[in-house]
């Protein structure tokens, strides 16, 4: 992800806005563990947050979710549930614009489940789209862990060898970027560009952010603004979710013309050359320094992080970055070589 010339704001000298005028919006999908205190987050630091309409999308959980928020309206009487038929975050967002907006909405705020917000993060979500003018705000995320796997996600994730140094994974300078992790939209350039694709069931928020910049739109990432991030806690839910991220990867290249950045190339051909090389070794061994060679630089992660932190637990983010590298590898090319396919 680029950056463009770094820009600093003060939110603070921006007009004071109506509760009324944000719609803050939260898409769940089995969130029992995390809602609560997502919720909690959300209303911290500011009385008249109390007064922003929060939706809660949800796309049918099977949990508790539901029950949960249902229970909290009684705490917070601006908090709501909506019914999200299609499940995606992507369609939520959506429903949530055109069936609760008002029409004083000027602002959309984008809220993970997952997440932990600072104080009064919709109200400094909403000053930095003002202040900026933006069409977007993102924001960094610090990834945090409970469990022993989630605590090595998060070591490894926020590195070069996690996200590939992404600028939303850790930031620490504010400034007008390509793209990031959604936190704030003006809602007159959502509903311009058509909102999500809601055939995206992952990358939604880059292909929106294309759009974006096709219509002479402008992204700001606030720094100042930071969220912690609970990761994935399992191999199996993680290669998920990165195999989902690889799909739309492959969707977002193909729909737009776009070209994979050295940082988005770099798995595949992990991938490429360590099957390669397996496949190779029984008539010529030396091409396993190829896989060897990957392996041996995931356990160096593995050791330098256990080291790092102080903690065993840094072993596994060998595992953890391996995970992430060949699942979005994968998730990738069976996306760009099924439309290829005849």
């Amino acid at each position: 992800m680029g950056s463009h010339a770094m820009a600093e704001i003060d939110r603070n000298q921006a007009p004071e806005l109506a509760p009324a005028s944000i719609l803050a919006v939260i898409p769940t999908l089995n969130e029992e563990r995390h809602i609560e205190t997502c919720i909690r987050s959300l209303m911290a630091g500011d009385a008249r947050l109390r007064e922003v309409p929060l939706v809660v999308a949800d796309g049918g959980s099977s949990d508790r979710t539901v029950e949960i928020v249902e229970r909290l309206k009684s705490e917070f009487p601006n908090l709501q549930v909506i019914h999200n038929p299609k499940r995606l975050q992507a369609a939520a967002m959506n429903l949530a614009v055109a069936d609760v907006s008002a029409p004083g909405t000027r602002y959309i705020v984008r809220c993970d489940a997952h997440s932990i917000y600072p104080a009064g993060f919709i109200l400094s979500v909403a000053r930095t789209l003002e202040a900026t003018a933006a069409a977007s705000v993102v924001i960094p995320m610090d990834a945090v862990g409970d469990t022993c796997f989630e605590r090595a996600n998060a070591w490894i994730v926020d590195t070069p060898l996690g996200s590939g140094g992404s600028v939303h994974r850790g930031g620490k300078v504010s400034g007008y970027v390509d793209h990031g992790h959604h936190a704030g939209f003006d809602i007159g350039m959502y509903r311009q560009v058509g909102g999500y694709d809601e055939t995206f069931s992952h990358n939604e928020d880059a292909e929106y952010d294309e759009r974006v910049a096709q219509a002479g739109g402008k992204i700001y990432l606030d720094a100042d603004i930071r969220i912690r991030y609970i990761p994935r806690g399992s191999v199996s839910r993680l290669s998920k979710q990165y195999f989902n991220y690889g799909k739309g990867r492959a969707r977002n290249v193909r729909k737009h013309g776009q070209r994979l950045k050295i940082r988005q190339a770099l798995p595949i051909l992990a991938l490429l050359a360590s099957a390669a090389g397996l496949i190779a070794s029984p008539i010529f061994p030396p091409a396993l320094v190829l896989p060897l060679g990957y392996a041996g630089v995931l356990t160096a992660a593995s050791v330098a992080v256990a080291a790092w932190k102080q903690s065993p637990c840094g072993l596994l983010a060998g595992l953890i970055s391996g995970t992430m590298h060949m699942s979005w590898a994968v998730g990738f090319l069976k996306e760009a070589l099924s439309e290829t396919a005849p």
